[in-house]
């Protein structure tokens, strides 16, 4: 399997500079290459191949002084990303979007560049850990983690932040095979996504949604001061690090959370079951966006999807459609309006939370697409009496194991 693993780099002002001045000598290379692709299609009628621009790169080097500076990898990758922004175009325009032409990059679009295959390594210097990049430097990098040692390190992507902090993302290979989901799945467990309650599940558990409230307003605070800055000026400059750094902040709690509590549940069951939401039509509503935009469920789903193929766990995403109206009990379709948070089935009687009768409804859906049969009794009665509600805030302070102590104690009472 391929992974990510991504790690703040500590340079100093001179590695900053030499950094700046790499990758600005990547971004002109990007622009000259977009400048001979659309000059070689005015010409033939036709795109030229990625192999015809690579091959220009050599004789570049004869007048364009800085370019023999930056690692003939590097440069490599600059055309393939090229060609790989193309092919994204082409991905958009099949599927009925509108598009234009790739446009030359300025220098705050362009932000990274990467070493693949050769011209990089882990080394240590000094009593510290560097990344030593060919024709570069030995930049100082912070290993809050280890990297497995069967792991091959494939490529590196050396990036800066608007925040203007450096970060190194490496492409690792492994050789081993992430172990196969189990035949007869024991511990399953059906998901419900919410606004209030981020997730309610089968077991009872119910995460309340992560409070951002106070860095959303450090944030327009922030953007209303740099509003009344004069554009380009030193000061203009300062204040639109100090958004970026609220950016970087909300974000940064936000996608803990969601790794937090994506591992929990790809850890701890043999199957999950997800709603298959339609994210970007929901963001399309008029009403209640924003909070739409703030949940990042499109994130979490996509985080539990790779760590349960990771760590052998099924994962269904089945089709939403009804989950909330239909009785978990008899099947029982009843309208229900947003604000009505219980459920009451007309017909059998059965009385639950709205969220905990929808994860039901997910679980039984998810079972019957992987042919697994379980128990006839009525899930949602044996589910309310271990409803326990847990903070976000505990999440993120003590991590996913805090949802597993909960529980634990809630069913044992």
């Amino acid at each position: 399997m391929y992974y990510a693993y991504k790690y703040r780099l500590k340079p100093s002002d001179a590695h900053r500079e030499e950094l700046d001045r790499h990758r600005d000598i990547c971004r002109q290379l990007y622009n000259h290459t977009l400048y001979r692709l659309n000059e070689y299609q005015d010409e033939h009628g036709e795109l030229p191949s990625m192999t015809a621009l690579r091959s220009e790169i050599p004789d570049l080097k004869r007048w364009w002084d800085g370019l023999s500076d930056v690692y003939s990898k590097v440069l490599q990758t600059v055309v393939e990303r090229l060609f790989d922004n193309l092919k994204g175009l082409s991905a958009l325009k099949k599927n009925g979007y509108g598009v234009g032409q790739l446009k030359w990059k300025p220098p705050r679009e362009f932000r990274s560049f990467t070493y693949s295959q050769s011209g990089f390594k882990l080394d240590k210097k000094g009593g510290q850990t560097v990344l030593s990049l060919s024709k570069l430097a030995d930049i100082p990098i912070r290993l809050h983690r280890a990297i497995p040692d069967d792991a091959k390190l494939k490529q590196v992507t050396v990036k800066k932040e608007p925040t203007g902090e450096w970060f190194a993302t490496f492409g690792v290979q492994m050789d081993r095979e992430p172990p196969k989901p189990p035949e007869n799945p024991e511990k399953c467990v059906g998901i419900d996504v919410g606004i209030l309650k981020y997730v309610h599940d089968t077991d009872g558990t119910a995460v309340g949604s992560l409070d951002l409230s106070n860095e959303r307003e450090r944030l327009e605070r922030e953007q209303r001061k740099l509003s009344r800055k004069q554009h380009g000026s030193n000061n203009y400059e300062k204040q639109r690090r100090r958004v970026a750094e609220c950016h970087a902040d909300l974000r940064r709690k936000r996608r803990d959370f969601l790794h937090k509590l994506s591992n929990y549940y790809a850890r701890e069951y043999d199957l999950v079951a997800v709603e298959d939401l339609n994210v970007k039509g929901m963001m399309e509503s008029p009403s209640n966006s924003r909070n739409t935009a703030s949940a990042a469920w499109r994130k979490f789903l996509s985080l539990l999807e790779y760590k349960c193929e990771r760590a052998g766990t099924h994962f269904l995403a089945v089709n939403p459609r009804g989950t909330t109206k239909e009785c978990a009990s008899c099947g029982v379709s009843t309208e229900k309006p947003l604000w009505v948070r219980e459920h009451s089935c007309p017909a059998c009687g059965v009385e639950a939370d709205r969220d905990a009768n929808a994860a039901w409804n997910i679980l039984s859906r998810g079972l019957q697409d992987v042919g697994v049969g379980h128990s006839e009794s009525t899930p949602v009665e044996t589910a309310l009496p271990v409803d326990t509600p847990v903070s976000a805030k505990r999440v993120v302070e003590a991590g996913s194991p805090t949802l597993k102590e909960r529980t634990a104690s809630a069913v044992s009472e």
